[in-house]
């Protein structure tokens, strides 16, 4: 039987256990109020290969920090965060912030208070 692909070009158990290995990973530094960069996410995804700038990693991000915000905890994504520069979420952290009602005048105050959400829900 072949198996079905979703609009990400990976089969859905893939795509599913993916976003478990992500989502478990951000966790783990959540809960020790640290932070991890794209590529060391992307390290951690063993079930399938999505490099740190792979649109698709962006679209499990999406999903993920979606999910945890509709369930009260933040949004988790937040602790995803550029290896140089800003060492801050990219670009589409932020708009998916203003998509779920988040006030994204003040990018600085915006994460500040969306990783001290974070933070506070899974150290404690």
């Amino acid at each position: 039987m072949a198996s079905h692909d979703t609009l990400h070009g990976l089969a859905d158990p893939t795509w599913a256990a993916a976003k478990v290995q992500a989502r478990e990973a951000i966790i783990a530094v959540a809960r020790r109020k640290t932070l991890i960069t794209y590529s060391d996410l992307a390290a951690a995804i063993t079930v399938c290969d999505l490099p740190p700038h792979d649109t698709r990693l962006a679209d499990l991000l999406g999903e993920i920090s979606t999910e945890e915000a509709h369930a009260g905890r933040g949004m988790l994504t937040v602790a995803v965060v550029h290896k140089t520069g800003d060492r801050r979420p990219g670009p589409g952290f932020f708009k998916l912030a203003k998509s779920l009602g988040r006030d994204t005048d003040d990018r600085d105050r915006l994460w500040i208070d969306e990783l001290t959400r974070v933070y506070d829900v899974w150290s404690s």
